[in-house]
């Protein structure tokens, strides 16, 4: 399988932190506002690592950056698995276990290589 490349990656997780935020401002309790903000800070710091990035590198494969990336796994997991529970509107859900699963994969096979 070939790796992803930093532009894809990028845009992926962009593509999951507006979901995220959106979730956020769904989210009815604290308990699952807590949750997708510790999601969605680990995610904002790698993508605020990836675009140090020169846009000349963005055709390079992908490499984690931050260590709470490496560790994000079984948090997106929980989410996914209470995702009914925790994510309000329709079309936000919808888009988010479109998104996830392609985000597991990144990770996934980064953690692969480690």
């Amino acid at each position: 399988m070939s790796q992803t490349s930093v532009a894809d990656t990028l845009r992926e997780y962009l593509s999951l932190l507006e979901l995220l935020d959106d979730a956020y401002w769904e989210a009815s309790s604290i308990h699952h506002k807590d949750m997708l903000y510790d999601i969605i800070s680990i995610f904002s710091q790698e993508v605020a690592e990836l675009n140090k990035l020169s846009i000349m590198d963005h055709h390079y494969p992908y490499e984690v950056i931050t260590e709470g990336i490496r560790r994000v796994v079984p948090k997106l997991e929980r989410l996914d698995e209470s995702r009914e529970d925790v994510i309000q509107r329709t079309q936000t859900l919808t888009d988010f276990r479109d998104i996830l699963s392609s985000v597991l994969g990144i990770l996934e096979a980064q953690l692969a290589t480690m």
